[in-house]
């Protein structure tokens, strides 16, 4: 059951915005499985304790440069939520889950980039066929539409995602499925990055909360960096895509993904988004 949050506020503590805030989400969110699904950020996070921060998870398909990611990244992935139409095959999958820094504070304009495997198994390496990125909104939330990866030798079934907070590093991770049996044969498979999921009719729901690595201080809101120079070219709102070029702050800046410009994604801080030169 989840707990009243007004329980949660003693007479003689200051009530700031953010404890609102996170009130509010865990009041309103529900796990997919009630006392026997894999926890979630948004009910751990009542304690006073802070958050470990999502594991980072290497790909190990084969071995690659970095090890990190995986041999089927791509950057570039369009700005997009749904990642299939009306004739895409496969099971229908929606994904869905918060942000939030280690004091379990929401996120908002978190970039998550996610990538994966058709039904068949197969990733699309020709174009952009289930690759698409997203930002949270303003209470840390994301959803994503997709289908239920298929299977390929030596791997579990998962979904690839990057996420990057303003100003902050890139965590590269993946989501898993309970239940499945090559969960136990995979050496790559981690257990603290399984999702909820249920059936709804022939379609599956599942939910998951990342935790990024981010101190937070529990009685102020967590503020985007706020730029000290308009950029000569650079500007909130405006949709880049991949190539276009800008200054900010006198240097000059490539765009590397496509992305709408939001506050706190200035070229400097966000280097999955710019490049120098």
């Amino acid at each position: 059951m989840t707990p009243d949050p007004v329980d949660r506020f003693s007479e003689d503590r200051r009530i700031s915005r953010k404890t609102l805030l996170k009130a509010a989400l865990v009041a309103t969110a529900v796990p997919l499985f009630a006392g026997t699904g894999v926890a979630l950020a948004r009910d751990t996070g009542t304690t006073a304790l802070p958050l470990a921060p999502t594991p980072d998870c290497d790909d190990g398909d084969e071995p690659t440069h970095d090890q990190i990611e995986g041999p089927y990244f791509k950057p570039n992935s369009p700005l997009r939520t749904s990642l299939v139409t009306s004739s895409t095959p496969g099971v229908r999958l929606t994904v869905s889950g918060y942000v939030f820094g280690r004091a379990c504070e929401p996120v908002a304009g978190v970039l998550l980039d996610f990538w994966q495997a058709d039904t068949n198994g197969g990733y699309d390496m020709s174009g952009f066929g289930f690759r698409g990125h997203q930002f949270t909104d303003a209470s840390g939330a994301f959803t994503l539409s997709t289908v239920v990866p298929g299977l390929y030798p030596g791997r579990t079934r998962h979904i690839h995602v990057k996420a990057q907070a303003p100003g902050s590093g890139i965590l590269t991770t993946q989501l898993y499925f309970p239940n499945e049996p090559r969960n136990n044969t995979d050496g790559i498979f981690d257990p603290a990055l399984l999702m909820n999921v249920r059936a709804v009719g022939s379609a599956k729901e599942g939910t998951f909360d990342f935790v990024l690595d981010i101190a937070q201080d529990p009685t102020d809101p967590t503020d985007p960096t706020d730029p000290t120079d308009p950029g000569g070219g650079w500007a909130t709102g405006t949709l880049y895509n991949a190539g276009d070029r800008v200054t900010y702050g006198g240097v000059a800046y490539r765009c590397l993904q496509a992305h709408t410009a939001l506050t706190g994604w200035e070229p400097p801080n966000v280097p999955a988004l710019w490049e120098r030169g």
